[in-house]
């Protein structure tokens, strides 16, 4: 145990006053830190922490470790041992992660989409738009045409009124191009009701439910699996989904251990050999 940890044991016990059960579980958090990284415990920064929480499932465990982390980094900033500063804030995670849908499943849905109106068009519109974008409901319904330049969607009605802008795939453009053509009006919203109306958060729910048969926010959800799959940096899907805490972003990084599993029983000689 290094001399920071011990001296962290002293502070606890002494200062805090905590309990003996209580000091031992932050030591052995601490300890386990430790030892998962590959520098000094002054030389750490976010994402350290991340990767080290992202060996948690269970969402009680997760945020106890934080908890733990968090106090040993703000007993070094007190007692100006070093110049970190980190506080992550804990978050409710899933114990499982959220459903998501398949590519080939959502573009499968889209194919079948007759396009026999303007409504139609709007419909195979919206699940590509959610889909390329990962957008909230509340987002996406008051999403305007001037919000996409060159490609781009800027995202001004965001969660806490933080803005951000985003990537339009191509397909998810072509479509929105394709269904406000056929639309013929001057409406500043992309998505209107039969009465040229923005669309409500419950019309968008019925159209992800007729041809998907799952809420709007699994769109979401399929749009960050596919990127976390894909490779994608943590950092990066954080940014695009408009979170304020990469705590919440971790969920998906548990997609990528069923995924490492079937890469290895798939391409590694000893993954393909029964017992």
């Amino acid at each position: 145990m290094s001399n920071l940890i011990e001296a962290f044991e002293e502070f606890l016990i002494i200062n805090k006053g905590l309990s003996k059960n209580s000091v031992e579980a932050y030591i052995n958090d601490i300890k386990q830190f430790e030892s998962h990284l590959k520098k000094p415990l002054l030389n750490v920064d976010n994402s350290d922490i991340i990767d080290f929480l992202s060996n948690f499932e269970n969402a009680r465990t997760l945020n106890r470790k934080l908890s733990s982390i968090n106090a040993f980094y703000n007993f070094c900033k007190e007692l100006e041992f070093g110049t970190v500063d980190i506080n992550l804030p804990s978050a409710k995670v899933p114990s499982s992660l959220p459903a998501f849908l398949e590519y080939e499943t959502i573009i499968k849905a889209v194919e079948e989409i007759e396009p026999k109106s303007w409504l139609d068009l709007r419909d195979r519109a919206l699940i590509l738009f959610l889909y390329a974008t990962g957008v909230r409901v509340s987002e996406a319904i008051n999403a305007q045409r001037d919000d996409i330049q060159n490609g781009w969607l800027k995202v001004r009605f965001a969660k806490g009124e933080k803005e951000r802008i985003v990537p339009v795939a191509n397909v998810a453009q072509f479509a929105l191009e394709l269904y406000l053509r056929e639309r013929a009006d001057t409406i500043p919203y992309l998505f209107v009701n039969y009465k040229r109306q923005k669309l409500s958060r419950v019309s968008v729910f019925k159209i992800t439910k007729k041809y998907l048969n799952v809420s709007p926010h699994v769109l979401r959800h399929s749009y960050a699996s596919s990127l976390i799959i894909g490779g994608a940096d943590l950092r990066v899907v954080q940014e695009l989904l408009g979170h304020s805490s990469l705590i919440t972003t971790q969920i998906y990084t548990h997609i990528q251990k069923p995924q490492l599993k079937e890469t290895i029983e798939k391409y590694h000689p000893l993954g393909k050999i029964e017992m």
